[in-house]
């Protein structure tokens, strides 16, 4: 069912949905979107009070992911290497514009030489210059990955993008490869991360290098490729947040799953307007 809502920046929005999950017996909530987990983490142990799970890592965690400047942090402190953060006054072409904080490839730039900046690319303090990393060098993945609700990591599914449209993988493969165990070797634990969490990287096409791109504290839009390659998480979170099952880890997923989707079309004949 369909039911409305304040929107999320709103003052109500929190007391709004507590109350629909209340009139309707909701007993698990499961944001989606990035703007929903800031104020979710805060108010988790509001709605844990009335018997409400908010399947939601804590505000912490939330913070290293919503901010690019934090997040590379975050992989530095573990050893993995991250694209180059170019000054303003010093760069290299080609480079690549990326907000602080954005989401869905929004506010991205390719830019090739100075001909493409434009003044508020400078002005604008959010917009970040990185590093371009090289298509044709470099295989860019998505690893869904799933942590109980200690932080303790359960499993591992790395699905390649193939094509990418308007931040969305249109094009995937499942691929186990060196992130596997990267990903088991350095973030067994991740103190408040729950449930699926999306790690993104950068693979050396020859060599196996690997760069850090960013850290998502939500399910990615191409979790349906990990879900039909045996990566059930949304069984797991019912699993374990209603029945208070542990959940075991798991590395039985399908290799070289190949996701494609398309847009398709409705023909109406001899229709009039």
């Amino acid at each position: 069912i369909a039911i409305s809502i304040s929107k999320i920046e709103e003052e109500e929005y929190v007391n709004d949905l507590l109350s629909i999950c209340l009139e309707n017996e909701v007993k698990l909530v499961l944001p989606t979107i990035d703007t929903e987990l800031r104020i979710m983490s805060l108010h988790r142990d509001t709605f844990k009070k009335h018997g409400i799970e908010l399947i939601v890592s804590n505000f912490s965690f939330i913070n290293i992911c919503e901010d690019k400047k934090i997040n590379q942090a975050f992989f530095k402190e573990k050893g993995i290497s991250t694209p180059t953060i170019y000054s303003k006054m010093k760069y290299n072409f080609p480079l690549f514009i990326k907000p602080r904080k954005g989401s869905s490839s929004i506010n991205n730039h390719l830019i090739n030489d100075s001909t493409e900046f434009t003044n508020a690319y400078f002005e604008n303090e959010d917009l970040l210059f990185f590093e371009y990393v090289n298509p044709n060098m470099y295989d860019e993945f998505t690893c869904d990955v799933y942590y109980n609700n200690n932080g303790v990591l359960k499993s591992v599914v790395p699905r390649k993008r193939i094509k990418v449209r308007g931040g969305e993988v249109s094009q995937g493969i499942t691929k186990r490869n060196i992130l596997v165990n990267l990903i088991r070797n350095k973030f067994t634990k991740i103190a408040g991360a729950r449930g699926c969490i999306t790690m993104q990287f950068f693979v050396h096409k020859e060599n196996e290098a690997v760069l850090g791109i960013e850290i998502n504290a939500r399910f990615g839009g191409g979790f349906p490729l990990t879900y039909k390659a045996g990566g059930n998480y949304p069984k797991w979170i019912l699993e374990e947040y209603l029945l208070k099952k542990d959940i075991p880890d798991f590395d039985e997923w399908e290799e070289d799953l190949l996701m494609l989707r398309y847009d398709s079309e409705i023909l109406v004949h001899g229709y009039n307007v």
